[in-house]
């Protein structure tokens, strides 16, 4: 009897020790599966309801619908053109003030990237709804993370798509830095963001 007791007891341990690391591993994983790529061209790892679950918690009054399908735009535009979405919404949340605006783009242009926005003469390019306005910023970002001979999958909206391809090069967020944006801490700004999001979904 007493044999028997040692040999239960022997297995409850091992079976706790397992289950530990087993955890454990398990956490590892997640937080690699979670790890988010710089790169323009990277991988994407998350879905649209992970990218509105972390805008609303930056902004509380959004509507949280609304924005799973605004997310789900740059999932699908993103795909499209092998663009990073996790860096496109990350960008965006950066440029728009997580659709605050207040500078001189505003809602109704439908441009999430700043793209045209130099001075009160030149506030910056128009497109007709959300998901236009999404495909002009991917796009654009396709046109810095590309050589010439990387076509576009979709009919070209971007107005100022051509111009980029003759002057810039960017292959992750850190290069957009004083070429996007003369910003010099543009890209450490999109990595915060990020950051934020890796961090809230491990």
């Amino acid at each position: 009897m007493k044999y028997i007791k040692s040999i239960i007891k022997t297995l409850l341990a091992a079976s706790v020790v397992f289950i530990f690391f087993s955890c454990q591993s398990v956490q590892q994983k997640k937080g690699q599966e979670l790890t988010i790529s710089r790169r323009l061209l990277g991988e994407p790892v998350l879905n649209a309801q992970q990218l509105a679950d972390y805008f609303v918690s930056v902004r509380t009054d959004a509507d949280k619908e609304q924005i799973v399908q605004f997310a789900q735009y740059y999932i699908e535009e993103a795909a499209k053109e092998n663009i990073n979405s996790d860096c496109a919404f990350a960008q965006m949340c950066l440029e728009t003030g997580y659709l605050s605006f207040g500078n001189l783009v505003v809602p109704e242009m439908h441009n999430y990237c700043g793209l045209g926005a130099m001075d009160a003469e030149h506030p910056g390019e128009w497109f007709e709804t959300e998901q236009l306005g999404v495909r002009a910023h991917i796009q654009h970002l396709q046109a810095y993370a590309t050589t010439e001979d990387v076509p576009l999958n979709q009919e070209l909206i971007d107005p100022r798509y051509r111009w980029v391809h003759k002057t810039k090069f960017a292959e992750t967020i850190f290069d957009l830095a004083g070429v996007w944006a003369t910003d010099k801490l543009y890209g450490e700004k999109i990595d915060s963001i990020l950051s934020k999001m890796e961090m809230m979904f491990r």
